[in-house]
């Protein structure tokens, strides 16, 4: 979602609506390109290990959906790529020479998983195991490396470096420092974990529905412990990086951190502010923890945080309740995963498998869709919390937009071509859940017997 900054306060309104409607989409497939790799590899390895035929099952299955979601995301990521230089000709013309490097190596990572996808569903019973195996691997490199690269970019927005300006001309430029910013570590950190997340809660999701269903057998238990056991793991995990990520905005990006909080006064002691809404220069109706935010961001009770008021009214996020309510309901929903997490952590240790609660199902159900939401949210705080800039402190928004007239054909045609994605994309995954189970090799016809989702 590296310039979702598009979609609020630009002019014109149709390319801002256009880049945060295709960022927000894509970024959902791009996740699962993302995690679905290592949990495709995972399952094989153990079914390779262990003999079982579902875990082989399982691997196959998840494959044919990774081929299917990586072809849809060739698509969106395409079209990603024209609206970058159509609709932010202000900021290309200006700092493509700085931060173009990333976005050639995530070319290259892009192209390293593209043909070794290639290999590995091909190779399915022509490569040796081990050799199959081993081709899923710079899979998982490339997906996870092309996140990196192109995080790097949104990382420079955050925390611009690597040029100089002089008599308004971009002069010393240092494409590496501009790829490795302040910004760089926490939030491609944040940003591949959220996505492994977000692919271990939905698939795990997926099962969960099953099993409500009364598919309680073997493929479909692993189906639901192997993905959720891995999310579960990086839950808390994610919340130390969320922590992480606030300390760099608190440094790097006052006014952003003075927005999540609501700060509207610089103030010492400042409390944590939960809930509520901004209008008329201040907060209403919050839930406030005397002397969080500076403990938070500071590790000081006694530390003063700068509010909105210390910044000119025209460099200020403007929609403050939107940035607000956006990192609450993120930080929310990462403790409700927390708890899913540790309800899961006291089953195992006490009876050596998943609670068996119907309320334990129905949550992870929706856990999924709780953290693509957590991760939706997340980067409209990240991106509107940087209004109005497009670059902070450098370049606005309203100056990197295309001027040119007619943009608005194109975003009604990206709503067009977007709806019919995710029509054929529903389509295909409800046909495959419901096509005959692929034995994992010839001899193990036993695997006939698990009903496949």
């Amino acid at each position: 979602m590296i310039f979702a900054a598009a979609s609020y306060l630009a002019d014109p309104v149709a390319a801002r609506s256009q880049m945060g409607f295709s960022l927000g989409w894509h970024i959902i497939v791009a996740c699962f390109g993302v995690g679905l790799p290592a949990l495709v590899v995972f399952v094989e390895w153990r079914g390779l290990r262990t003999g079982d035929p579902a875990y082989r099952l399982l691997a196959r299955r998840w494959a044919k959906v990774l081929g299917v979601l990586f072809a849809v995301g060739v698509v969106s990521g395409t079209i990603l790529s024209i609206e970058l230089g159509v609709l932010w000709s202000g900021l290309m013309t200006n700092y493509g020479q700085v931060i173009g490097l990333p976005f050639a190596i995530e070319g290259i990572a892009f192209f390293i998983e593209a043909i070794f996808l290639g290999i590995y569903l091909y190779g399915w019973d022509r490569l040796p195991p081990r050799a199959h195996l081993l081709s899923g691997i710079p899979i998982i490199v490339g997906g996870v490396a092309s996140a990196f690269f192109v995080v790097t970019a949104n990382a420079w927005m955050n925390a611009p470096t690597g040029f100089t300006v002089r008599g308004g001309h971009i002069t010393h430029v240092d494409p590496w420092a501009a790829m490795f910013n302040p910004a760089t570590g926490p939030e491609t950190t944040h940003m591949i974990v959220a996505a492994l997340m977000v692919t271990g809660f939905g698939v795990a999701s997926v099962y969960a529905v099953a099993i409500l269903r009364g598919r309680n057998d073997r493929y479909h238990r692993l189906g639901l412990l192997v993905p959720l056991t891995g999310a579960a793991i990086l839950t808390p995990i994610q919340i130390g990086v969320g922590d992480w990520a606030a300390r760099m905005v608190a440094t790097e990006q006052p006014t952003k951190l003075a927005a999540m909080e609501g700060l509207a006064k610089t103030t010492r002691g400042a409390p944590e502010a939960l809930g509520g809404y901004y209008s008329g220069g201040k907060l209403h109706d919050a839930l406030k923890i005397p002397d969080g935010l500076s403990i938070l961001a500071k590790l000081n009770p006694h530390a003063t945080i700068k509010g909105l008021d210390a910044y000119p009214a025209n460099d200020r996020p403007p929609l403050v309740t939107v940035v607000h309510l956006s990192f609450d309901l993120m930080v929310g929903i990462g403790f409700g995963l927390l708890a899913l997490a540790a309800w899961l952590a006291w089953s195992w240790w006490r009876h050596r498998d998943h609670p068996q609660s119907r309320w334990f199902l129905r949550t992870v159900a929706v856990s999924g869709i709780a953290a693509t939401l957590a991760m939706e949210v997340g980067w409209v705080t990240t991106e509107v919390g940087r209004q109005p800039w497009i670059v902070y402190n450098v370049l606005r928004v309203a100056n990197a937009v295309n001027p040119e007239p007619g943009i608005q054909y194109g975003f009604y045609a990206v709503v067009v071509i977007y709806a019919a994605l995710t029509v054929v994309l529903i389509a295909v995954l409800r046909r495959m859940t419901r096509s005959t189970p692929i034995p994992a090799a010839p001899q193990e016809t036993d695997v006939e017997q698990y009903t496949v989702v």
